[in-house]
């Protein structure tokens, strides 16, 4: 399994709005700005996202996107699995039962199986707002190193 820029660059798109939760709706624009991805490819993505129940969209001048449900509601398993797939490391474990012929024979099916168990419970155990709480938290300790940062700095680095 290997995540995409796409499964990477909707962490960061959620993880981006996330950390301005509110009621109000972000232009697409402001987040492509402050990622650094083109507004092309993050169109791609809020599509899929969209789509899969986890972003509101309003279209218009004032519109933009925002948050389905709060940030702790929000499970990085399932924001990488409405733009990745299923996440299945292996393709005989994608389907149970195991259409693989050999699959009671197999020696290494349960390493298979327990190595996808524990990817899938790591990535199911952290929230968006974990993910923003780290943020905050390497923003903080970088101010720190360098002395401190002016107000109202922008979070480019989400």
């Amino acid at each position: 399994m290997k995540v995409s820029t796409k499964g990477r660059y909707a962490l960061r798109m959620m993880v981006d709005l996330a950390a301005f939760d509110g009621e109000e709706y972000i232009s697409l624009r402001d987040v492509a700005e402050r990622q650094g991805v083109s507004m092309k490819y993050m169109e791609q993505i809020v599509s899929q996202l969209t789509h899969a129940g986890l972003l509101y969209s309003v279209r218009g001048p004032q519109g933009g996107y925002r948050l389905a449900k709060r940030p702790q509601e929000y499970r990085v398993g399932d924001i990488l699995r409405a733009t990745e797939g299923d996440l299945m490391l292996v393709s005989c474990l994608g389907a149970q039962p195991n259409p693989c012929p050999r699959a009671a024979a197999c020696p290494t099916l349960p390493l298979w199986e327990g190595l996808q168990q524990h990817i899938l419970e790591y990535v199911d155990g952290i929230t968006l707002q974990d993910l923003v709480n780290t943020g905050q938290e390497k923003r903080e300790a970088l101010q720190e190193e360098e002395g401190g940062a002016e107000d109202g700095q922008a979070l480019a680095s989400v």
